[in-house]
């Protein structure tokens, strides 16, 4: 299994200095940031990408070895084992870090204290293990730059948005777990994709994946595979998410409202606590109104896909 660990400072200088990194990019390479199960990397591996996938729970790490032996075996997929923190996280030549594994929702494993706690506030307990740091900044050297990257690792995604600032090359497509804690968050997140170069969103409710989602035919990405979505799953990406992207504006417009329903309804919500008759009513009048103004499943789980302003659409 590749540890592919060094340290950041190279990366930071450049960056810094204007001096950045070149390395290719692939348009047939996705990174799978937070693979899970593989829900995600099935579906690119499928379609007939190559993928690095990531993983920081040893046991996860350990079924995917297996469920995907033969991809392995052909060198269409790597596994990287390991936690993706932000620098600032870390000592000093720290090479390893404590995450947290949930006992009953294993999608909720993080590096993130914080997180952690706020699953024990709703009901999950963890237990911890010791994990190798990843720098992802050496992978993106060693292995080049993916056609589209997927991000999802439970509290760290911007410290891989924040890793592309020292490379000259930027994935055509980006998603990443829109933040809940505040629109302010959520702005922030946007601002930094716009700062790399990314000028095309869309905002994809993840809840109903797996029964509102299938690939189109002819397709725009890889080959084509009839293919049923897991539970989990991140689904469609890049061209194939269609021809309706936003504006930075747009999205913001759109964020605002699924912020307040993040901030009325969600996991420590103002109305979370409401148990009387009259409080479920209210929280479901909220609920129903707030989905009637954005078309979706409230207060709901949210990811950004980016396009990047030098990927043309499949239109062109």
């Amino acid at each position: 299994m590749p540890q592919l660990i060094s340290p950041r400072i190279a990366d930071q200088q450049k960056a810094s200095t204007g001096d950045l990194v070149d390395t290719p990019k692939y348009d047939d390479l996705i990174y799978d940031i937070g693979m899970h199960k593989g829900e995600d990397t099935d579906f690119y591996l499928r379609k007939g990408f190559r993928v690095i996938g990531f993983e920081a729970n040893p046991d996860l790490v350990s079924s995917c070895d297996r469920r995907f032996k033969e991809f392995i075996d052909q060198k269409r997929l790597i596994i990287v084992e390991g936690a993706i923190l932000d620098p600032s996280a870390l000592s000093p030549g720290q090479k390893k870090v404590q995450f947290h594994v949930s006992k009953s929702n294993s999608v909720w494993g993080t590096v993130r204290l914080d997180w952690a706690n706020r699953n024990q506030r709703m009901g999950d307990s963890s237990t911890t293990v010791e994990v190798e740091v990843v720098d992802l900044a050496n992978v993106l050297r060693q292995h080049g730059v993916p056609h589209y990257m997927k991000i999802d690792i439970e509290g760290c995604d911007m410290a891989c948005v924040n890793t592309l600032r020292s490379f000259r090359q930027r994935p055509d497509y980006i998603s990443l777990e829109t933040e809940k804690t505040s629109f302010q968050d959520i702005q922030q997140q946007i601002d930094a994709l716009v700062e790399l170069g990314y000028d095309s969103f869309r905002v994809v409710e993840q809840s109903k994946i797996h029964c509102s989602q299938s690939p189109p035919f002819p397709p725009t990405e890889g080959n084509y595979v009839a293919y049923q979505f897991e539970k989990g799953s991140s689904g469609l990406f890049g061209s194939e998410l269609g021809d309706r992207w936003d504006s930075q504006g747009q999205i913001l417009r759109h964020y605002r409202t699924v912020s307040l329903g993040y901030r009325l309804l969600g996991d420590d919500g103002l109305m979370s606590q409401w148990k009387s008759p009259v409080g479920r009513l209210v929280r479901s009048l909220t609920r129903n109104a707030l989905k009637l103004a954005t078309g979706e499943v409230v207060p709901g789980w949210h990811d950004t896909h980016a396009r990047h302003s030098s990927s043309k659409p499949s239109s062109t």
